[in-house]
């Protein structure tokens, strides 16, 4: 049975390569004499009618010499029988056609007619081309149609439809209990085994192919080999896994879209005729589960407030300001989303730039240099590292997350002081993330902050998957834990994964912030963040913080001093919280209602929060071994064996609901701790997540991947036992 997913089944098509029919064969038609005759005399009649003072046409004729193309000469006598030369329908005495019918075909009649324009009694849906099965199909409608009551302002394939309170959570720590530590879970030893020995056997076979390769089939190695007295670009050791690992599972990765990557997002359908050495789009769509985007807050929508917001932006300022910030990119709206940016993580001031790995990457070299010292987790992204190499700073690394081996390498590093000379470091900074990337695994904040006040280093907190996704008003860890933002020196975060737009900022004290502007690498080189992309920032935080009504004028004389975009640090949670006010927003930004009070966002981070800890708990009541914290929304699955990978991520897309997940392996992870890495969103039904588990549970049945302990469930108390299953944890 066809998949009631796909947005064009096949269908059989007409070929053109048939066997032409006899004249006796054909329908009967009149000839092209009775044609031209009765032209003639509608074209006399015509001309009877008119006024004098039109000019006339020449009277047609039947003879073929004066025929309307001279191409239609050397067409056969069938032709005078053919409908594509001569209508099928003679036209009548009152019908005058002034075009070829081969040209322009001859139809009078009204009924063939048809209005083009939007009908606003219905919702507008990108899915209009869909099978009549997409009726019924769960990513497209709901599989419970909403009440008189129920009135969403989503479209089901961006934003799921929810109203149920029950699937609701609040993302905060408990300190009634202690803090979650990173529980690894070892599977068993032959799936070790098997592991290494899958790399044993594809570094093996490989560097033979390599090796016999390059000497009898030279024309496949080329681009390995020198040429004209020039070294090969990419040698076979640095490209092998490229080559070796990644070209196997290419139809895995980098798996073209589109539309809005929501809820649901729609894949271009691919085949490979060589072995995945190239892809070929079939032309087919196919709407699957999406599982895998960045968006946990669900603003990547293509219809509602913010992308209103950007609709309007693009009007009034273009699509870019075609210049740095520090020459003639920088605009009212980069002001006024920077001011936004530090009062809503609670800092002094902010900076942001055009990309987020570049915020790490341009930034760290500009706040440590030479005689300094990094102490970074060694779980850290590679633009941390990136950063900390570039900075020419003495780089220390502890164990993920491990208090204990920070502690003791503060000790050490701060009592040895600088290598040989033993001088004291002129500066220390630790570097850490809110939440890893990989693992899921959310920092250990109150730990680290008591060991600051003890070390009196500098804290450096990269909130890139955090700031958004966690604590009860989404303003990343130190939200989470309650703790003031005035506790940590800097923070860095990202716009790409909550708040649907890209660039990252910097927040710290103001005379930190205005040095970054100078010395980073971005203010002076980077293009500014372009207008649609603040317009998305400012919004979709703002609906997050809540926008206050404008402040009343007093009688106070007016001032002529600038209005400063500073914003005070707060300690108290309750000015940290309050909301935004009207004035801080262009004038032109009027969000709705439910955006405007922050009700709809708050709705948003709590949906996070209980999509997030459901999979997390079913997952592992399931039998599988997952990292990560369980209010994360990154949770990662160990598969372990790389040859699983590929079947993994093709066994969910072939479902009967399509299921989009992405994988990764070495050099990202190490060897043996290859895994699937979900990503949750608060667009995501509870539906959602039972379609995800009980694919999970019936794929890695079949692949051998349920080697967690603990007590195990079956899908079906899973399912039904969701909320107590998430409360419980």
């Amino acid at each position: 049975m066809p998949s009631p997913i796909a947005l064009n089944p096949p269908s059989p098509s007409l070929s053109i390569f048939k066997e032409k029919k006899l004249p006796s064969q054909l329908p009967s038609t009149p000839t092209a004499v009775s044609y031209f005759s009765a032209v003639q005399q509608a074209d006399t009649r015509a001309r009877y009618h008119d006024d004098s003072s039109v000019a006339s046409t020449p009277t047609l004729s039947s003879s073929p010499s004066i025929t309307a193309s001279s191409e239609d000469n050397a067409l056969s006598e069938d032709d005078e029988n053919n409908c594509l030369v001569y209508p099928l329908t003679p036209p009548t005495s009152e019908q005058v056609f002034a075009t070829a019918h081969t040209e322009f075909g001859h139809c009078a009649n009204e009924a063939y007619r048809c209005v083009s324009e939007h009908d606003y009694t219905k919702p507008f849906s990108e899915d209009s081309a869909l099978s009549e099965d997409d009726e019924n199909n769960c990513l497209v409608y709901p599989l419970t149609p909403p009440t008189s009551e129920q009135v969403f302002a989503t479209a089901h394939t961006e934003f799921g439809h929810c109203a149920n309170e029950a699937y609701r959570c609040v993302s905060e720590h408990d300190y009634t209990k202690p803090f979650e530590e990173q529980a690894i879970e070892e599977p068993p030893y032959y799936i070790f085994l098997a592991t290494h020995i899958s790399f044993v056997i594809l570094h093996l076979l490989g560097h033979m192919r390599d090796f016999f390769g390059k000497r009898f089939a030279k024309s496949y190695f080329a681009h390995l080999m020198p040429q004209n007295g020039y070294a090969p670009l990419n040698t076979d050791f640095d490209s092998f896994y490229t080559r070796r690992l990644r070209g196997r599972m290419t139809d895995c990765l980098c798996q073209p879209v589109t539309g809005v990557p929501g809820r649901t997002i729609v894949i271009l359908d691919r085949c490979s005729t060589d072995n995945n050495y190239t892809q070929i789009r079939t032309g087919g769509k196919t709407r699957a589960l999406n599982i895998s985007s960045y968006n946990y807050l669900g603003f990547s929508q293509g219809r509602g407030g913010c992308s209103d917001a950007v609709k309007e932006s693009i009007c009034r300022y273009g699509v870019s300001t075609c210049g740095t910030r520090l020459e003639s990119g920088s605009s009212e709206l980069h002001v006024s989303a920077e001011a936004l940016v530090a009062r809503f993580v609670g800092m002094e001031d902010a900076l942001i730039t055009s990309m987020g790995f570049a915020t790490n990457s341009t930034f760290i070299p500009a706040l440590v240099g030479k005689g300094s010292l990094i102490i970074s987790d060694e779980l850290n992204h590679a633009s941390i590292r990136i950063g900390a190499r570039q900075s020419g700073a003495h780089v220390r690394v502890f164990k993920h997350n491990d208090m204990s081996s920070l502690e003791s390498l503060l000790r050490e590093a701060i009592s040895q002081g600088q290598p040989k000379t033993h001088r004291a470091w002129k500066k220390v900074l630790v570097i850490v993330e809110g939440l890893y990337s990989m693992e899921g695994t959310v920092v250990n904040l109150p730990k680290i902050v008591e060991l600051k006040q003890i070390y009196k280093f500098y804290l450096y907190i990269d909130e890139a998957h955090s700031i958004g996704a966690l604590g009860p008003h989404g303003r990343g860890v130190t939200d989470y834990f309650n703790i003031p933002p005035s506790s940590v020196d800097v923070l860095m975060g990202t716009f790409t994964k909550s708040f649907g737009a890209a660039g990252g900022y910097i927040a710290g004290p103001k005379t930190l912030v205005d040095c970054l502007r100078l010395r980073g690498h971005s203010g002076p080189y980077a293009e500014a963040i372009s207008p649609p992309v603040l317009a998305q920032i400012v919004a979709s935080m703002a609906s997050i913080m809540g926008v206050g009504l404008a402040p009343q004028p007093t009688n106070s004389k007016l001032s002529l001093r600038p209005v400063s975009s500073i914003v005070t640090p707060r300690d108290s949670a309750k000015e940290l919280l309050g909301m935004v006010p009207a004035s801080s927003l262009p004038t032109w930004m009027n969000l709705p209602p439910a955006l405007a009070d922050g009700s709809e966002a708050r709705m948003r981070i709590r949906r996070l929060a209980f999509n997030s800890r459901y999979l997390h708990a079913g997952l592992k009541k399931l039998g599988f071994i997952i990292y990560g914290h369980s209010f994360s929304p990154i949770v990662p699955l160990l598969i372990f064996n790389p040859g699983k990978l590929p079947v993994f991520v093709r066994m969910m897309r072939a479902r009967p609901i399509p299921i989009v997940v992405v994988v990764v392996t070495y050099p990202a992870t190490p060897f043996e701790t290859a895994r699937a890495r979900f990503c949750p969103s608060a667009s995501h039904t509870k539906e959602d997540i039972d379609t995800v588990l009980r694919a999970c549970d019936e794929v890695g049945g079949i692949l051998d991947l349920k080697h967690g302990s603990g007590e195990r469930w079956g899908i079906d108390m899973v399912c039904e036992r969701a909320v107590e299953l998430v409360y419980s944890v």
